[in-house]
């Protein structure tokens, strides 16, 4: 879950405002976009959750964790309850499908009994079947990006957090993973999506909170875009 309340940030070093006295909710379990135009605060919003950056002023709970009065050496157990998806990929490149899921892993400590397990649980799963022995660049956009949910997916966290993750892939490949992301929610997962896509947006319906210029103008669970986007 993702609590914030009366949140205001400012980078100090080049005094912008990206969030003016925002509040919301996300609950678990749900499945949420977040839009706006560029520069609205929807990277701000996404470094909040994530902990990569503090909010000025507010509060800001993730997964049941004070993120504004957090030690930093804690931050890496708020983490493991997310998964993060970004646009580009960020695979690395010499390590196959198998041991790029596996590696996030090995971080946290599993077993190996466990990895043998849940890796090609979590590949099945993202339609990787078979694409285990894969290197990235073999494999399409589409799936590179499979790769990278099943990366975020693997550690079973509690919500997955996905940056723009169709802004490589064209319209057909963009509503299938919207529509695996769809499968992984109704297992439980709660997912936000930054995305700017109006078009894949109105084809889901759920939530979307529209944020601009540091603020909430809007939060709708019709599915559509109520204002226009750049």
């Amino acid at each position: 879950m993702v609590e914030m309340k009366n949140v205001s940030m400012v980078y100090e070093s080049s005094g912008t405002e990206a969030l003016d006295n925002v509040s919301l909710t996300i609950n678990e379990g749900e499945f949420v976009f977040l839009v706006g135009p560029s520069g609205s605060g929807k990277t701000t919003l996404m470094k909040l959750i994530t902990g990569e950056i503090r909010a000025k002023s507010g509060k800001v709970t993730v997964n049941d964790f004070d993120m504004r009065k957090i030690k930093r050496r804690k931050l890496p157990k708020v983490r493991r309850t997310l998964g993060i998806v970004f646009q580009d990929y960020r695979l690395i490149e010499n390590m196959n499908v198998y041991d790029n899921v596996a590696f996030a892993m090995r971080v946290v400590g599993a077993r190996r009994r466990e990895i043998r397990e849940r890796v090609p649980y979590v590949l099945e799963l993202v339609g990787l079947e078979g694409r285990e022995k894969r290197m990235p660049n073999e494999l399409s956009g589409g799936e590179q990006q499979r790769v990278a949910i099943a990366r975020a997916l693997v550690n079973n966290p509690r919500m997955i957090v996905a940056d723009e993750p169709t802004g490589n892939l064209d319209p057909v490949r963009s509503l299938e993973l919207m529509l695996l992301f769809e499968k992984i929610n109704e297992m439980g997962t709660t997912i936000l999506v930054v995305t700017h896509e109006k078009e894949l947006v109105n084809a889901l319906s759920k939530r979307v909170i529209a944020i601009d210029k540091g603020r909430v103008i809007s939060d709708g669970t019709d599915g559509y875009f109520s204002y226009e986007i750049e």
